[in-house]
């Protein structure tokens, strides 16, 4: 029985410990909050959510793959023509440094062909008078598309 009651204990513990650091963004920047508010944009498919967080010449690349200038351009970027339904994106850390937000995290997507896309993704923001300037995007898949 005591075991029982320690094991109750630790899960709601445990859940109200969750609770506060994901639900709490008041010790959380401006910047770091503009680059959640961006990020629940891209899991919504939300185009306006996240163009209000960018600045009206700002610059979007992928190294290799793309370079994208200005809302009207990273507008037509926000969705993946080959995705079905609005992706899986979790951040898993953000560290920011003066102007510059870094966020980590997992993106997963499944494909109108049925397959998945499973990725970890690294996104440095420039920040320039409270919203994103510049955004350079490193993506690794963890499976091949």
């Amino acid at each position: 029985m005591k075991l029982l009651k320690a094991f109750f204990t630790l899960i709601i513990l445990t859940s109200f410990s969750n609770n506060i650091s994901t639900n709490n963004n008041n010790n959380m920047s401006e910047q770091k909050q503009i680059v959640e508010k961006y990020m629940d944009g891209f899991r919504t498919t939300d185009h306006e959510k996240i163009l209000s967080c960018l600045t009206d010449d700002v610059i979007w690349e992928l190294p290799g793959y793309y370079l994208h200038n200005g809302k009207t351009e990273f507008d037509k970027a926000i969705e993946n023509p080959n995705a079905d339904g609005h992706p899986d994106i979790k951040v898993i850390r953000l560290v920011e440094e003066g102007n510059i937000v870094i966020a980590e995290g997992i993106v997963k997507a499944k494909m109108k062909d049925g397959k998945k896309l499973d990725a970890v993704f690294c996104d440095v923001f420039h920040f320039t008078n409270g919203k994103i300037s510049k955004l350079t995007s490193y993506l690794m898949f963890n499976k091949q598309p």
